[in-house]
C-alpha cells in the first residue's frame, strides 16, 4: 500500500519519470466547460473532443465508466465519468456520485498497472461536482493506493 502524495502544482504538468494518467471527473450529460476540464482542454484538444464524441455514441458512455485519451507518448487524461448531470438536483443533492468514481477509479487502476502508470490528480470531484474530500480520498487510498499505484494529487 502506497500514501497519497500532495504537492502543490498543476495537475495537467504531472511531475514523474514514469508513465502518467491524470484523472479528472467528466459529468454524464456530455458537458464540458468550465473546472478542470478547463485546464486540461488549454493543453490538448483531443480529451475533449473524445469525450465529445464518446457522449454522442452512447457506446459505454455512463456513471463509471472511463475513457483513456493518450495526449503525449507517455501520458494519458482519463475521462471519468463520476457526476450526474451539473446541478444539486431537488433533494439538494450535489452531482458527485462517488460509486461511480469507485467503479471508475478500478478501471483507472488495471490500466495503471498495465502501463506501469503512476496516478496524477486534482481533488477530483471537490470542486463543480460538489464532493467532500474526506469522502473520495478513502475512495481513492482503498481503490488505486492499495493497488500499489503511485498517487500524486495536486494543489493548484
Amino acid at each position: 500500500m502506497k500514501d497519497i502524495k500532495y504537492t502543490k502544482g498543476d495537475a495537467t504538468s504531472p511531475q514523474s519519470d514514469d508513465n502518467k494518467i491524470i484523472v479528472h471527473i467528466c459529468n454524464d450529460i456530455g458537458g464540458w466547460g468550465k473546472g478542470f476540464v478547463m485546464a486540461i482542454s488549454k493543453r490538448w484538444k483531443k480529451p475533449e473532443e473524445q469525450y465529445r464524441e464518446w457522449f454522442k455514441s452512447k457506446d459505454g458512455f455512463e456513471l463509471g465508466k472511463v475513457q483513456f485519451v493518450q495526449v503525449e507518448e507517455d501520458l494519458w487524461v482519463a475521462n471519468l465519468i463520476g457526476q450526474h448531470k451539473i446541478n444539486k438536483d431537488e433533494n439538494g443533492n450535489a452531482p458527485i456520485r462517488y460509486d461511480a468514481i469507485e467503479d471508475g477509479l478500478k478501471e483507472v487502476a488495471s490500466f495503471a498497472k498495465e502501463n506501469k502508470a503512476s496516478v496524477h490528480m486534482p481533488r477530483i470531484g471537490c470542486g463543480l461536482a460538489g464532493g467532500k474530500w474526506e469522502e473520495i480520498e478513502p475512495i481513492i487510498l482503498k481503490i488505486l493506493s492499495d493497488n500499489d499505484s503511485e498517487v500524486t494529487v495536486y494543489d493548484f
